[in-house]
């Protein structure tokens, strides 16, 4: 992975190999990052995403390998009790057109991922909700 800073934006590259959430992480961590829009695209080998079922309040994840391009990657990193948090989504397509997504839990760079991550001054926390079972942007 490798990235340059202009400002408060951030354009990195991901590697063959890499995983997306560990290296925002590196990111985020090393720039000190609180707040940012985060958006990619690139392919994947190996990815699981995952849906949230309102009613039982679980995730139920599908995990996906094979030749897959990442039609869209978006999301948030931010902070929960203070450390880093980040909350994406992302949709993959096969060679078919045929396009999966949801919640990313974990996604393998099988050639480059292009990422922009657009950093905000300020910082909004995360707190659990009993009643939606999801951490939420917290505002206080």
């Amino acid at each position: 992975m490798d990235y340059r800073r202009f400002n408060n934006t951030i354009v990195a590259r991901l590697d063959k190999g890499e995983d997306i959430l560990e290296q925002i992480k590196v990111i985020a961590q090393k720039e000190e990052i609180k707040l940012a829009s985060v958006q990619a695209l690139g392919a994947v080998d190996d990815f699981t995403v995952g849906v949230f079922d309102t009613k039982t309040k679980e995730y139920h994840a599908n995990h996906f390998e094979g030749s897959y391009e990442i039609v869209s990657l978006t999301g948030t990193i931010n902070t929960m009790h203070g450390e880093f948090y980040s909350h994406l989504h992302m949709s993959a397509g096969n060679d078919q057109g045929q396009v999966f997504g949801g919640h990313l839990n974990k996604a393998n760079i099988s050639a480059t991922c292009e990422m922009i991550i657009t950093i905000i001054e300020g910082v909004v926390d995360r707190e659990f909700s009993e009643e939606i079972g999801l951490n939420l942007f917290c505002f206080s």
